[in-house]
């Protein structure tokens, strides 16, 4: 009935979000956060729709970080979608976004697809630019069957459309949210390859300078992975979280509603969120 981490048309999705709410009460979602990629200009359309709806909306956001030259993701709950300085950080990773874009475009236009970055732009219907959107470009070209098959052959490391990337630090991730107001949540851990050292490391960092959640439950996350990170989250003291990260039909790793419920050992991030409880007991 929760699901705290989905994507509209704002960022890579493929709902509006008026009609991701509208989705969500399909599958018997009563509470729901909207976590577009480094943007939060779909809150306020799904706002307005979770009124109509009868579901609890989360004002979230997911922003891009890069720790020791990997891509975290750090999910911000509950936050103020209207702080200026959230707003202003947003602002600048967007424009490295259609940078990295542009970086894309060319090294595709290297071993012959042309006129990628057009094609990925009639994807991204709020101008946010990603390596989804490409994606789906690749797909309707017939370079490749799926979206999942596009990143394995053309979008990640060692591949010929995959463009390294700065994005903002952690302690900017974590002072945006924390200044609006919301709550700092680690997203998809099983996805980050940092080798076990490393991902000691961050998960101490992020303690250390204010992060309070992790993602145990979501869409990407396998049974033993969910296990693994629920003894992390009491290890650290984190709150739990749960969330499919859900994009839309045919590019989601789970549908939305299909999650197991968190572990009973784990301290939901949502324990002091009284409104939300209520909806839930």
């Amino acid at each position: 009935m929760i699901d705290l981490h989905s994507h509209s048309t704002i960022s890579d999705g493929l709902l509006t979000p008026r009609a991701l709410l509208q989705y969500a009460k399909s599958k018997g979602i009563k509470v729901l956060s909207l976590t577009d990629h480094d943007d939060v200009e779909g809150l306020k359309e799904a706002s307005e729709e979770a009124m109509l709806s009868g579901i609890h909306l989360i004002h979230g956001v997911e922003i891009s970080v890069t720790w020791k030259r990997s891509t975290i993701h750090i999910v911000g709950l509950n936050i103020n979608s209207e702080n200026e300085a959230l707003l202003q950080g947003l602002s600048s990773i967007r424009e490295g976004r259609f940078e990295r874009a542009k970086i894309m475009a060319h090294a595709l236009d290297q071993i012959g697809i042309k006129g990628s970055l057009e094609g990925a732009l009639k994807y991204a219907k709020s101008g946010i630019l990603g390596r989804t959107h490409f994606a789906r470009f690749l797909v309707a070209e017939g370079y490749a069957k799926d979206v999942r098959t596009v990143f394995k052959n053309f979008l990640v490391k060692g591949k010929p459309g995959f463009v390294e990337h700065t994005w903002t630090t952690l302690e900017n991730a974590l002072s945006w949210i924390h200044e609006s107001g919301g709550i700092a949540t680690i997203a998809h851990p099983a996805r980050y390859d940092l080798g076990k050292n490393n991902l000691l490391m961050f998960l101490n960092e992020f303690k250390e300078i204010g992060g309070k959640g992790i993602e145990v439950i979501t869409g990407s996350h396998t049974k033993e992975q969910s296990q693994k990170f629920a003894s992390v989250a009491n290890e650290l003291e984190f709150f739990a979280s749960t969330g499919s990260d859900y994009h839309g039909p045919g590019i989601s790793y789970r549908e939305m509603g299909s999650l197991p419920n968190l572990p009973q050992e784990c301290v939901p991030i949502w324990k002091n969120w009284n409104e939300v409880n209520a909806l839930l007991n």
